[in-house]
């Protein structure tokens, strides 16, 4: 893996961009793990692949998040230029508009139920748009919008290692209810990893939605996924009300909920993991209170 670091960074815009040559570059607070991301300046951000497969990724966001920006009422990733590949650094890679706000936590919303309704009025628009020569959900984007079913086996494995430490057969019936269904209507834009940290707040408000490298078409249930990774239960219930969602298209985001924290419940990372338990604990205690 190629070290990204601030000499880096210096390089390629010294070389690609010399009239940004002068801006003051320093690491963003949460860089993420598909991407590297870097202040340049006050006003943008300096985004690198951390590895091949993330590549593609620069190039959609730079074709399509331009289209869809206009049909959304916050503000998204905006790219501003393309880097171009070179010896230290081995693939495309892109500048973008900084956008003023912080990562969603608890500490940082005021009001969950709000930001439940906010988020859902957001994924409503960007289900709206015209899908017209999008990209298909794939390997691209690892098949955020596709078949939930493209995961089964890492579920079942996962299920298998953790069968000491969890009620993995209770687990496996609420797996199981996910992939009863499949997403009937049209393909919809989907963002493919809503997630806090691709969130921003101001003033404890949902102000702004960063990081669409994963971005396609297709199902939306993966887009619902942080009713359980965040939200508690009174604010996932308005989340659901106000995405005015059907059931099937539920089981199936708790399905791409549960499919992620299971293969990182005893993650290395100790806050992934912490995450993954309790994304457990909030799939199980809902079913036992809905009858699951």
């Amino acid at each position: 893996m190629v070290e990204i670091n601030k000499e880096l960074v210096q390089q390629l815009i010294d070389q690609q961009f010399p009239q940004w040559s002068g801006l003051l570059i320093s690491p963003v607070e949460k860089s993420g793990h598909d991407n590297r991301t870097f202040h340049l300046g006050d006003k943008r951000t300096v985004r690198l692949p951390s590895g091949p497969e993330y590549a593609p990724q620069v190039v959609k966001e730079l074709a399509w998040l331009p289209k869809l920006q206009p049909f959304l009422s916050l503000p998204i990733s905006t790219p501003l230029a393309k880097g171009e590949s070179t010896k230290d650094y081995p693939f495309p890679w892109s500048i973008n508009l900084w956008i003023e706000g912080d990562t969603v936590n608890y500490n940082r919303v005021t009001d969950l139920n709000q930001l439940a309704v906010d988020l859902a009025a957001l994924l409503k628009e960007l289900q709206s748009i015209d899908t017209s020569g999008g990209p298909v959900a794939g390997e691209h984007n690892f098949y955020r919008g596709g078949l939930l079913s493209v995961y089964h086996h890492e579920t079942q494995t996962a299920l298998e290692e953790l069968k000491s430490e969890l009620p993995t057969d209770k687990i496996n019936d609420i797996w199981s209810l996910a992939l009863e269904s499949k997403w009937q209507s049209t393909p919809v834009w989907v963002h493919g990893d809503i997630a806090p940290g691709n969130l921003l707040v101001k003033n404890g408000k949902l102000c702004g939605v960063i990081d669409f490298g994963i971005l396609g078409m297709g199902d939306p249930a993966c887009d619902y996924a942080m009713a359980w990774t965040f939200f508690d239960q009174d604010s996932r219930r308005t989340f659901y009300n106000s995405l005015g969602c059907d059931e099937d298209t539920w089981n199936r985001a708790r399905g791409w909920a549960l499919w992620k924290a299971l293969i990182t419940y005893n993650d290395t990372d100790c806050e992934i993991a912490t995450s993954a338990k309790k994304t457990i604990g909030a799939i199980l205690e809902e079913c036992k209170l809905t009858d699951i």
